[in-house]
């Protein structure tokens, strides 16, 4: 039985293949909802200073100019969306981010813009 395709194709197999390769529609919307947190400048702000390593959010607003309730309310956003952790020291709360991953996203990310 042959397939049925919207339109007139050269190579049914390579569709195929595409198609099997093709998360399923809830990763696709994850990975969609991934990049509009990381689409943001003032979290992207956020996530390069912390780059260099852990902060509180005191310091991340010195580093980024902002203030400490701006960098908060990011935070709790990145935080949510799995890209930052934290750590309780006393009263204080330190931000890292959440894994290799990331590094790694803002890198290649940067790499790729800087070409």
């Amino acid at each position: 039985m042959e397939k049925e395709y919207l339109y007139q194709t050269s190579d049914p197999l390579r569709i195929e293949e595409a198609q099997k390769k093709m998360p399923d529609a809830s990763s696709i919307e994850q990975l969609a909802d991934f990049y509009k947190v990381m689409g943001d400048t003032t979290r992207l702000k956020l996530l390069m200073a912390l780059e260099t390593g852990e902060f509180c959010a005191s310091d991340l607003a010195n580093v980024s100019q902002m203030t400490r309730s701006a960098v908060s309310h990011q935070l709790k956003t990145l935080k949510s969306n799995k890209l930052v952790k934290s750590r309780k020291e006393g009263k204080t709360v330190y931000y890292s981010l959440d894994d290799e991953h990331i590094h790694s996203v803002l890198k290649v990310a940067l790499e790729h813009i800087l070409e």
